[in-house]
């Protein structure tokens, strides 16, 4: 069963990538803060490269004019995560948590087996939007989808 609106996120050991690689709990990330987190199946991917991502670096001030911190998940290691930023071009202060051994994707029950593609455990496409660790959004992709978890999705979600 997956995450749903009105639960508290569950806490669990990540890398957090910034300026540097930050062992850290997500209970201590979102606590206290409004934060969009979205989700990608998997770094340098098609889609999250060339569309998902882009959208959050582009629209990354609007979400902090509004006091909304954005992160980005996937299940890649942290030294992925962190050269798939530099690419990207990711601003400071967003922040990608790297979920190397999916741990956190599977507290949230939003795993997908990626085993047909070579890819394991990987996350489902989705973006949720958190207030103090509880989630008031949740919006996740039906498979092969990207429309409700795009930046701009969120920016009319969190309006």
């Amino acid at each position: 069963m997956s995450i749903q609106v009105g639960q508290a996120l569950p806490d669990v050991e990540i890398r957090a990538i910034g300026e540097s690689i930050e062992q850290t709990h997500t209970g201590a990330l979102f606590a206290g803060r409004k934060v969009v987190m979205f989700a990608v199946p998997g770094a340098f991917t098609p889609t999250c490269s060339n569309r998902h991502l882009p959208g959050y670096v582009q629209h990354y001030a609007q979400f902090q004019a509004r006091g909304i911190d954005v992160m980005c998940l996937a299940v890649n290691d942290a030294y992925v995560m962190q050269a798939w930023a530099a690419s990207q071009h990711v601003p400071h202060g967003m922040l990608m948590l790297a979920d190397g051994n999916g741990s956190f994707t599977r507290a949230l029950g939003l795993e997908l087996d990626g085993s047909g593609y070579g890819m394991g455990l990987r996350s489902r496409r989705f973006a949720l939007y958190a207030e103090d660790g509880v989630v008031k959004q949740l919006q996740v992709e039906a498979p092969g989808e990207f429309r409700v978890s795009s930046a701009e999705a969120m920016l009319d979600a969190t309006a």
